[in-house]
């Protein structure tokens, strides 16, 4: 990028994250739409890009927006307007479903403007904020022309069905609780299987082994697998060869993989935590059920699960729900006119 950008989007954290993922989602649309650029390290070489040095660097010859995603990117806005006297203006979005601390709370106040990723989050904020919900890329995220194929590849026979929950293997994403409800239903329901994508990291190995010990005491490891890290084409993949999609979690920023699920027209059982009962209509596009609440999910897998005929009609509801109300086009505009409100001031 040469002509220097209108809007900056700072992403300092290396490693992949929620939030990364979402500053590596929008910034290609919004720059169809305004001068942006990321800053920071762990971003993709075809992102528009500016080193943090020249973001600190940038002339003074008109306002350009900070947007903040995490407290040290605040932080560092306060110092590039105050300390170095460059014109930005400060936007922080936030995920964040409870009291933030006092330190946070403090940066909060120093923001030119907020953005709530979901109503609840914005209840948080203890200042007006713009609530723009997560979208998706609905031309990734579909239902697959040819689902049988995908689902030969995978090993999966014609009338399985085939649950999938996305993310870290962690007690946060109610992984035990799902391994549990497996296990319960599994041994009557010949044709279940289940299937987790996602890292174990080192702190969380001895959780995981200890699921695994539970399954193949069961005799049930052929039909409940831990796929671990997969490439992302996989990923989408599996999202299209799956019957359900499960995000029993324990707490919850916001919760994309539920939207990425439904895109592909795979219905969705969650936990009533995050922006998940904002995404999902319980009993139209899946079901809800309460957090920690395990005799609940159990049943609602149970219903979807025996019930082929509801669970295609859901999947076919989740899909024209997404494509309604969560495209992730939709959410760059609306945070580009909140840019852009910034900018007018």
């Amino acid at each position: 990028m040469t002509a220097p950008p209108l809007v900056v989007a700072p992403n300092l954290k290396r490693r992949l994250s929620g939030v990364t993922a979402t500053v590596v989602r929008l910034i290609p649309i919004q720059a169809a739409m305004i001068p942006i650029a990321a800053t920071g390290p762990g971003l993709p070489p075809e992102l528009p890009h500016i080193p943090l040095t020249r973001a600190a660097t940038l002339p003074r010859d008109g306002w350009r927006v900070w947007h903040a995603r995490r407290n040290t990117e605040m932080a560092l806005g306060l110092i590039l307007r105050h300390v170095l006297r460059r014109k930005y203006r400060l936007l922080f979005t936030s995920a964040a479903q409870r009291r933030h601390t006092g330190f946070t709370r403090w940066l909060i106040r120093q923001q030119d403007a907020l953005i709530a990723t979901s109503p609840q989050a914005a209840g948080y904020l203890e200042r007006p904020a713009t609530t723009i919900l997560h979208g998706v890329d609905l031309d990734t995220f579909h239902p697959a022309p040819d689902r049988a194929a995908i689902r030969a590849a995978m090993g999966f026979a014609p009338d399985d069905v085939v649950i999938g929950c996305f993310g870290r293997v962690r007690a946060q994403k109610g992984v035990d609780l799902l391994v549990q409800a497996a296990l319960d239903l599994f041994p009557a329901r010949p044709r279940a299987r289940l299937v987790f994508t996602g890292r174990i990291t080192a702190d969380n190995a001895g959780f995981a082994d200890d699921l695994k010990s539970r399954i193949t005491a069961a005799g049930l490891s052929d039909r409940i697998v831990f796929l671990g890290e997969i490439p992302w084409e996989q990923v989408v993949r599996t999202y299209q060869a799956l019957d359900l999609f499960a995000a029993p979690a324990r707490w919850e920023g916001f919760g994309l993989t539920p939207l990425e699920a439904m895109a592909c027209g795979v219905p969705v059982v969650a936990s009533r935590v995050g922006a998940y009962e904002t995404l999902i209509r319980d009993g139209e596009t899946g079901s809800l059920v309460d957090r920690d609440d395990q005799v609940a999910l159990t049943a609602a897998l149970a219903r979807w699960i025996e019930d082929d005929a509801a669970r295609a009609a859901a999947g076919r509801a989740a899909r024209a729900h997404v494509a309604t109300r969560h495209s992730i086009t939709d959410e760059a505009a609306a945070i580009v006119s909140v840019y852009r409100d910034l900018l007018a001031r």
